[in-house]
């Protein structure tokens, strides 16, 4: 992937590509980390590169499971909310029993089914406003399914500063010395390809 989204014919292309652009960051963040890199908070945010990964896919899962359903609700939880607020706490955390490889492998396969599902979806079909989310409009009916893939891009692009940050914190590594890495870059005199053995 280059270093900018594609350019599009028309608008649910360009949604797409700059979805699959914030998407494709987070590989970038994690490229050549061990497990107990990716695991570590170096910075003053408890963040982790393995947290953010992991995430990155819960966040869209969610969106995506609204829009597929859409213009219904998705199914209620049917668990206690303790239980439903420690997992989504468990989402920025990268536990012991978790590797970077797997949360990666997780994360490819969410990004492929927000791409399916929002290629498929019809943008102006209504996606229904939680009521019992106090951080949600009280006062709004609906958003579509265009206002969900334009907010999962600023979910993923929040995030994907956040890995960043987090990734110089590390191993002083930056963002497009790392997607050179990660995309196979030819060396030049803008950029050089991330080397672990130079850092």
């Amino acid at each position: 992937m280059p270093g900018t989204p594609l350019p599009a014919a028309d608008e649910r292309q360009s949604l797409l590509e700059f979805l699959a652009f914030q998407q494709n960051a987070f590989f970038a963040a994690a490229y050549g980390l061990t497990d107990a890199q990716a695991r570590s908070t170096p910075s003053v945010s408890s963040l982790s590169i393995g947290g953010l990964v992991k995430h990155a896919a819960a966040v869209q899962r969610g969106w995506v499971q609204r829009a597929a359903c859409a213009p219904d609700f998705p199914p209620k939880y049917d668990r206690p909310m303790a239980e439903v607020m420690a997992e989504h706490a468990d989402q920025y955390v990268m536990r012991d029993d978790e590797t970077l490889e797997q949360l990666l492998a997780g994360l490819e396969k969410q990004n492929a089914e927000a791409l399916r599902v929002f290629r498929e979806a019809d943008l102006d079909s209504q996606v229904p406003v939680p009521r019992d989310v106090p951080w949600f409009p009280q006062d709004l009916d609906h958003w579509n399914v265009r206002w969900v893939v334009l907010h999962v891009i600023e979910e993923l692009s929040r995030h994907a500063g956040h890995a960043d940050i987090v990734r110089e914190s590390v191993d002083g590594a930056t963002m497009y010395e790392l997607m050179a890495a990660y995309e196979g870059w030819p060396e030049t005199d803008y950029i050089r390809p991330w080397n672990p053995a130079a850092s």
